[in-house]
Order: structure tokens, then sequence, then C-alpha cells
């Protein structure tokens, strides 16, 4: 991404938590196909397995899962499997992932309260949040294969799990009600629905972020920023203001 050193975030913890807090990242991928595109890109649900050196894992995962319809799936599918690779190959051409927190905002110059009045010298922009992640990606396509069903019992367990829990806060603890589990669903329905999923993982080769928050501007301009978002009293709003106040310290 073009990233600037007053944007960037470098702290890798920081970067797996804003994929844990947001963890639908749009896959994107350049398969060359005389069936498919060459570039296509899908929203994806994604769970972060963090390096463990403990464990002999180095480098960050990530799991997720695809429709079996989809033609970004079908060309991946397609190349592996003209090459005769079989379920659970990595494909050759790097993929990226990227994730977006959903409070972002178009900032308005009246808000540079120093600058405007002085020299007028102001244009818009817009604050956001974003974390890319390239890698090498492992594709379980094949539903006969015993090591296909693992990966996606495991997957689909982590990600409801993840969700149920972490997004929709269904701890059951304190009066909150029980998370959603995936053995509630008929064993029948779901044999049907992994057949009809392809299972991804990622190994993180390079990990980017930017938390773009108005760091450039002067102090007068960010406190105009700040108290221009309060002003307008939305959750997304509220949060960017946050955000501009801590990233300008």
């Amino acid at each position: 991404m073009y990233n600037q050193p007053v944007y960037a975030e470098t702290n890798k913890d920081e970067l797996y938590q804003f994929i844990h807090a947001n963890p639908l990242g749009v896959l994107t991928t350049a398969i060359p196909s005389t069936l498919y595109p060459l570039l296509q890109s899908t929203h994806i649900p994604w769970i972060l397995d963090p390096p463990n050196q403990t464990h002999g894992h180095p480098k960050a995962k990530l799991r997720g899962h695809i429709a079996r319809q989809n033609p970004q799936s079908k060309a991946m599918i397609d190349i592996l499997t003209t090459s005769n690779s079989p379920s659970g190959s990595q494909l050759s051409q790097e993929v990226m992932i990227l994730f977006t927190s959903p409070h972002h905002h178009y900032v308005t110059p009246k808000f540079y309260t120093e600058t405007k009045p002085v020299t007028g010298k102001v244009a818009p922009t817009w604050n956001y949040s974003t974390v890319q992640v390239y890698g090498t990606a492992t594709v379980y396509f094949d539903p006969d294969v015993k090591e296909t069903g693992n990966f996606l019992d495991q997957q689909l367990r982590d990600l409801s799990d993840h969700c149920e829990r972490e997004i929709m806060g269904f701890t059951g603890e304190k009066g909150r009600e029980e998370a959603w589990s995936v053995d509630e669903a008929p064993e029948g329905y779901l044999r049907v629905l992994k057949r009809n999923i392809v299972g991804l993982s990622v190994e993180v080769e390079r990990i980017e972020g930017k938390v773009k928050m108005s760091q450039e501007r002067k102090r007068g301009d960010r406190e105009g920023v700040i108290e221009g978002f309060g002003r307008l009293g939305t959750d997304t709003a509220n949060e960017v203001a946050r955000l501009v106040k801590v990233r300008g310290i």
C-alpha cells in the first residue's frame, strides 16, 4: 500500500488485534486463466492464527473459506487441478487480503481551525484505518480428501465461535446469551455445506498497517477535527475523533 511514516502502524501485535476486531477481509487474487478474470476479489471472514514459535509456526496464518461456485474459487481450483496438484496445495501466485475498520470518515477543511483562517491552504481528505496482508494460499478443494474435511471442520468451528463470542458478545456470562455452536446444525446439513465451500489457509509473508487520522496536521487543526467530529455525534464520528486524539499524541 502507499503509506507514509506518520500514518504507518508497524507494531505487529496491533495489526493482529486489528484483524481480530475486523475479521471481514477482501481476498484479491491474480490467477492467469482462459476461463475466469485475472483479477478477482471476495469478502471473506477470517480467523487469525498468530505466530507461535513454541509450536513451530514462525509465521501468522489466516484461515477462511469461499463458496465453491464463486468464480474466484473456480479459478484457484482450475489452476491447481490443471497442474495435477492435490487438495491442500499452495498457489504459486501471491494473494492479498485487505482489512478495513468500519470507522472511517470524510474530513471537511472547515475543521482545520488553525490553518484555514490564516492561509486557506487546506483540502478535504478522508480518515481511515486499514491492514493489508500478503502471502501464499493453500487451497483445500477436494471434499473427498480427509485433510479438507479436517481443515473445514476446525475452521468453521473457530470462525463461528469467534464471531458469536467476540462480535456478538454471546459468552453465556453475566446474563448474556449462550453462543451458537456448529454442533447445533444437523450433521447432514453440515456435510452438504462443506461440499459446497473451499478452505483457504494463507501464510502471512508480510503485513502492513495504516492509520490515517490527521497526524500530519498542526495541533490546532487536530483539535478542530476532534471538536468537529464531536459535534456530529455519530458512533463513527466519535470513534474517529478518539483516534485522532490518540494518534496525535
